[in-house]
């Protein structure tokens, strides 16, 4: 999947420096009808470029390295590994408005499995993407399929975007729900109702 690639490099453009980005800033502060250069906005060209790189880290990341090394000594376990509640925060790429949400992921093994910390940073990831929902859950369970070639792959994401309730039609507290399954769980829906049911369960 084209979409899908281990580490995303700028576009064929060198990425601008840090001036620029903190001039962009204060740009788009001057369009918002402020000054830049009144007492409470002078750092806050710096803070935006800090805080930028941290929310999008997930574009300098190497799924590969993340995912890291898989355990074979798994003492003859065959059934599913689920990692619920995943807390994340993404951006829109429509609007690079917030995204909330929570990730469930799962998977069959075939003799080989992921340290479970793995799985949660899959999802930081490609949340620190400017992203579509629906993209995302794709996105985790391709690269959990790649990397681990288990029987299967379960994703389910639910999750809140600001660009929903702060703007448009401004309708808080509705949630979004998207599902990707790989494999054995694609091919089995009773492996999806066990995953669906599993997640829900508490």
């Amino acid at each position: 999947m084209d979409a899908i690639v281990k580490k995303i490099a700028p576009d064929a453009a060198v990425r601008p420096s840090r001036e620029q980005a903190e001039e962009a800033v204060r740009v788009l502060l001057r369009w918002a009808g402020d000054d830049p250069k009144r007492e409470g906005l002078l750092d806050t060209p710096k803070r935006v470029v800090n805080s930028y790189k941290e929310l999008f880290a997930g574009y300098d990341a190497d799924t590969d390295e993340v995912l890291g090394r898989t355990f074979e000594e798994v003492g003859g376990y065959e059934d599913m590994v689920l990692v619920r509640d995943i807390p994340f925060f993404s951006h829109c790429e429509h609007h690079m408005l917030p995204v909330i949400g929570k990730a469930h992921v799962a998977y069959l093994p075939d003799g080989r499995v992921l340290g479970l910390s793995k799985i949660a940073r899959i999802v930081d990831v490609f949340a620190r993407r400017l992203q579509t929902q629906e993209a995302m859950t794709a996105q985790i369970a391709d690269a959990i399929s790649e990397s681990l070639q288990p029987l299967g792959v379960a994703v389910f994401i639910e999750a809140e975007h600001m660009c929903m309730a702060m703007r448009g039609v401004q309708k808080s507290g509705s949630t979004t729900l998207t599902t990707t399954f790989t494999g054995s769980f694609k091919a089995n829906a009773t492996e999806q109702v066990r995953f669906m049911t599993m997640v829900r369960s508490r």
